[in-house]
């Protein structure tokens, strides 16, 4: 059983008691003995509240240690070590040695077949070599690599170099967080970038020797990132070089390093043959996060780690932006709203809620959450709407040129809001301290030509107790004529009470309200809809979120009712709604096959939770089905036109246009495969010439139980491409039927190509189980029990994504006595478990206690 991990908190903060003016690291590497040569040059901080010398270390072998050239002999205590020191600069000069071979945590420094890698966000510097590890502690960094490997990289500029040896220079001050070092047997796909002041920068992506033909579409996102934070936000690259190095094992999707950006090779390497068009908009999407990290969180980083939203939120936001801009806005704005509904909703009404600004934690791994993270994003979307674009352009600014080189706080960039605004942002402070998701309760009334609507605001406890005060909230509304004319255009509410009144005047007839148009705040607007005025908004509304929304809302009442009420058919009006919105050739392809999309059954389980009732997943997957082949059938004439008007022939590109048009005929071609036996999806992988056709009806196949033949020959295609294997895996446990998932599972745990210490694999296998609900939530428990057994697996070795893994469980509640109590059971076999790692160790014990 492991002790009950101590939380760290916001208002313990303390500045760091010694600064860090220039450091210097050697490496000797060698799979069971690297040596790490460290020099630093400390100074006394004039704020400091102590005067203790504290360096934190973890595995460490400490060989020697001096300062200012004379040996010393530190105290290691637990997490580091203290030393007596002079009260003056000094000199701390010390040596260590590690085994990256045997670091199968990807934390520190490790070995991907054959590759040294490093992986140092959030604490994973402290395994490297001692040193206050903390982000408020920046310092430029000089680093020499000995190795017989042919490339040796680290952050910043080359320097001088020789057989078997290199040296690097970064000389912007970073915090340990930031740094990396790759070596390995690796070849360069470059290219070349011309700053805006015409500056020259070199740009390389680091692969495998075969991987090279997959790295063109990453290096022109990088391009296009890099010209977009330009033009958007002024911001120009500040090296001589920018690396990206390609990984097979890492436990995130990338890590902004200054100048040397690793990946998780899944978000780089994609040709037309291996990689589907989301694969490509992903790449488009990490590449540009990563970059524009470059002046969120490396230039101006976060003071502490309860500001992790301040680089990781408005980054979101960035990137966001960028994707929207390259691709279509009101298609990327609704899915990144639908990813807040079904995700950071659910967090919010589960044990697993917290602010966007955490006030405490055990282990800052859990919190690189979606809140964190597209909450955080919000934030900075509602600020912006609140300001107006060219004050918030100017405020950002303002916030780069006045942190620039330092470590900041959410204060801090609120403070430039408001001197550029003049604005009092106090209370708009809450969004970062109080968890949960506000909702507005809609009242109105029409008399005289005179519309009012009455908002009234209030927030449901949480799990994390925060108090709930009235937040700002811009309510983006427009009213809509009996005829489906638009009468008034967006106009943002601005709400700060906690009940307002507002009124439109001068209007001949009762309006029809569109309501927190573009999904304006991360809020639940509570107002009986009946399922005519949703179908009037699909039909008319100009807001694409809302005409989604409107859709989204009537197929989750539709299975809720089937899954409750045993079978009862569709409404004419949602079928006809669905034709309507699929036929309307003056809409983006991807917006209507984002129209065609059901909800995953999790938002429907949630939908039901939330009226009140006990979801029943097995029920919602037979409801979902059955929905599925009632708009397959009376659609089947408009889906096998869609697919004629709208197939795309001549070359593979992934660009918007082809892309949505892919994506409108794939989501007919899912319907369609109801009714033909998938005669048209075996014709279709058989003649595909590229993965996002080829899989897409793959998943036809295998979600309608005919995927037997087309499994194995894909299997036999692919075997030796790993990304598109780990789709395969991926696809058989979470598509498949759920009476077999589990089995499913278990078998693919057995399969020779299945390696459980490789993230992407596990994620790909075990993973993709709870993707399965009806399987996952097996009335047997035996889901549950799988589970738990490859999480208590993974931790000692990797607690990082055993711990992310967990959060399978958050919902555990919604669900019936039976359930529940299986799913305590696993809970609590986990927490007794000897040896259980902190990371898991706070997540099951947040999950079991909520």
């Amino acid at each position: 059983m492991t002790d009950t991990p101590q939380p760290i908190h916001l208002r313990d903060y303390r500045p760091p008691a010694f600064l860090v003016d220039d450091v210097y690291l050697s490496f000797d590497l060698d799979p069971k003995a690297t040596r790490v040569a460290s020099r630093i040059r400390f100074r006394p901080n004039p704020d400091r509240l102590d005067d203790r010398f504290f360096l934190h270390g973890e595995g460490l072998r400490l060989l020697s240690a001096r300062i200012d050239g004379l040996p010393v002999e530190p105290e290691i205590v637990e997490g580091g070590l203290t030393c007596e020191v002079p009260a003056v600069a000094f000199t701390w000069a010390a040596e260590v040695e590690i085994a990256p071979e045997d670091n199968l945590s990807l934390e520190g420094l490790y070995m991907s077949r054959g590759m040294y890698c490093t992986q140092c966000e959030a604490e994973g510097f402290r395994k490297i070599t001692y040193y206050p590890d903390r982000p408020d502690v920046l310092a430029p960094f000089t680093v020499r690599i000995e190795s017989d490997l042919p490339v040796q990289l680290s952050n910043g500029n080359p320097g001088e170099s020789g057989t078997g040896w290199s040296e690097w220079h970064d000389p912007w001050p970073k915090p340990a967080y930031l740094f990396a070092l790759v070596a390995g047997a690796l070849v360069p796909v470059p290219d070349r970038f011309t700053t805006r002041s015409g500056r020259k920068v070199d740009l390389n992506i680091w692969v495998r020797p075969g991987d090279e033909p997959k790295c063109g579409f990453a290096l022109e996102a990088l391009k296009a990132s890099m010209r977009w934070d330009e033009e958007v936000y002024g911001r120009e690259y500040d090296l001589d070089v920018f690396n990206i190095v390609a990984v097979d094992d890492f436990n995130a999707g990338a890590m902004e390093n200054k100048g040397l950006n690793i990946f998780n090779s899944a978000y780089v390497l994609a040709s037309p043959e291996t990689a589907t068009d989301k694969d490509f908009e992903r790449i488009e999407s990490v590449i540009a996060h990563e970059y524009f990290h470059n002046w969120t969180g490396n230039r101006v980083t976060c003071r502490d780690w309860f500001q992790l939203c301040l680089k990781e939120g408005l980054t979101v936001f960035r990137d966001q932006q960028f994707t929207a801009d390259m691709r279509s806005a009101p298609v990327k704005r609704i899915e990144d709203a639908a990813a807040i509904l079904a995700h950071q909703f659910r967090e919010d009404q589960g044990p697993l809620a917290h602010p966007v600004r955490p006030e405490s934690f055990v282990e800052i791994n859990n919190f690189y959450t979606i809140t964190v993270y597209e909450k955080g994003a919000e934030v900075i979307g509602m600020l912006r709407r609140l300001v107006g674009d060219a004050a918030y352009d100017e405020a950002v600014a303002l916030y780069f040129d006045r942190h620039d080189g330092r470590a900041v706080t959410i204060e801090d960039w609120l403070a430039a809001f408001e001197d550029v605004t003049g604005r009092d942002l106090s209370q708009f402070m809450r969004w970062y301290r109080q968890a949960g998701t506000p909702r507005v309760r809609v009242e109105e009334d029409f008399d005289d030509g005179t519309y009012m609507l009455r908002l009234t605001q209030h927030s449901p406890a949480t799990a994390d107790g925060s108090p709930k005060e009235p937040q700002v909230i811009p309510v983006a509304v427009g009213l809509l004529g009996q005829d489906g004319r638009e009468v008034v255009p967006t106009r943002i509410l601005e709400l700060t009470e906690a009940s307002q009144v507002f009124e439109f005047h001068d209007l001949d007839a009762r309006p029809v309200p569109s309501l927190l148009r573009e999904f304006s705040a991360p809020v639940v607007i509570e107002r009986p809809e009946s399922a005519a005025e949703r179908a009037f908004l699909l039909a008319h509304d100009t807001d694409p979120f809302n005409r989604w929304r409107a859709a989204q809302v009537e197929l989750k009442d539709t299975v809720a009712a089937m899954a409750m009420g045993g079978g009862a058919p569709p409404r004419n009006a949602l079928l006809e709604g669905l034709r309507a919105a699929a036929s309307d050739e003056t809409q983006d392809p991807a917006f209507r096959a984002l129209l065609l999309s059901l909800p995953a059954e999790e938002e429907f389980a949630q939908h039901i939770h939330s009226a009140g009732q006990t979801p029943d997943p097995t029920a919602i997957h037979a409801a979902a089905e059955a929905l599925r082949g009632h708009v397959a059938e009376a659609l089947a004439d408009t889906l096998a036109g869609i697919r004629e008007r709208h197939a795309v022939t001549g070359p593979y590109r992934p660009d918007a246009a082809d892309a949505g048009r892919r994506a409108l005929c794939n989501a007919a071609l899912a319907y369609l495969s109801r009714i033909d036996g998938g005669a048209a999806a075996r014709a279709q992988f058989d003649s595909a010439d590229n993965m996002t056709n080829s899989f897409a009806a793959l998943s036809c196949l295998v979600r309608i139980g005919q995927g037997d033949a087309a499994l194995a020959a894909f299997e036999s295609r692919w075997t030796d491409d790993r990304l598109v294997m780990d789709k395969w895996f991926a696809l058989q446990v979470s598509g498949g039927a759920p009476d077999t998932a589990v089995a499913t599972a278990s078998r693919l745990t057995e399969h020779p190509d299945f390696d459980w210490r490789t993230p992407n694999r596990f994620r790909a296998v075990v993973g993709a189980l709870p993707g399965n609900p009806a399987g996952f939530h097996a009335p047997d428990g035996s889901g549950y029990r799988f589970y738990a057994d490859w999480l208590l697996r993974l931790d000692p070795v990797n607690p990082m994504t055993a711990a992310r893994g967990s959060t399978a469980f958050a919902t555990w509640r919604r669900y019936d006595d039976g359930r529940q109590a299986l799913i305590a059971a696993e809970l609590d076999r986990i927490l007794a478990a000897d040896g259980l790692s902190r990371d898991l160790a706070e997540m099951a014990g947040r999950i079991r206690g909520g």
